[in-house]
């Protein structure tokens, strides 16, 4: 009851927007009609790694405005947009192979200062709630504020993340068993690599979902 009241009180306070356009919205919906419209399925991607919907379009502005308004307010939206597709792909029991834990690609110290908020780490949270798995946000640290990656080609980015991801712990880690890790966008899957790293190298099973990825060339 009190969820629902401070829920009640969350959307008098700030109305739902569209995450990509800020046209006014009816209660629980991500994105406005027309918006919605311009969403993909995701393109093919490698064995193991899985996104709601394809980078572009409108879930594209939703996802800059997000986290380079930053407008944070809007990451309830793209909770709701994460969690389509990540049951049919990584939903079923663990006794079948499936995943046990679910943890995001950090930020560093760094732009987590600069931005106010991890947002791969409220989408992963958003993952393992819809599965039903805990999450760890502090699986894994980000040691290196890699710069700005975007003009960067497929082995730029792979140099740039390398070495970037540690394990916090890896002594907890070593009984995490297969490991979701949850990012907002994959473009080169450099990022994700790299995150995956230090976990496959204490002996996981690595799997990966992000919201929007873009297609493989």
């Amino acid at each position: 009851m009190l969820r629902a009241l401070a829920n009640a009180a969350l959307s008098i306070l700030s109305p739902p927007r569209c995450a990509a356009c800020d046209a006014a919205l009816g209660r629980d919906a991500a994105l406005c009609a027309g918006c919605l419209s311009t969403l993909e399925p995701p393109p093919p991607l490698p064995p193991g790694t899985s996104a709601s919907f394809a980078y572009g379009g409108a879930l594209a502005e939703a996802v800059r405005a997000t986290k380079f308004g930053p407008r944070p307010e809007r990451l309830r939206a793209l909770q709701r947009l994460v969690i389509e597709r990540v049951r049919e792909a990584h939903g079923f029991e663990p006794a079948r192979g499936g995943v046990a834990l679910v943890a995001p690609v950090p930020l560093h110290p760094a732009r987590l200062r600069e931005r106010g908020f991890d947002q791969a780490a409220i989408l992963a949270q958003a993952v393992a709630a819809a599965l039903a798995r805990p999450c760890d946000v502090a699986l894994l640290a980000r040691r290196i504020d890699t710069p700005h990656v975007a003009s960067l080609d497929a082995p730029g980015r792979a140099k740039a993340v390398k070495g970037a991801f540690v394990l916090r712990d890896p002594g907890r880690a070593r009984h995490a068993g297969t490991v979701l890790l949850v990012d907002d966008v994959r473009t080169t899957g450099a990022t994700l690599e790299a995150a995956a790293g230090p976990l496959r190298a204490a002996g996981l099973e690595v799997r990966a979902h992000v919201l929007a990825a873009t297609a493989i060339d």
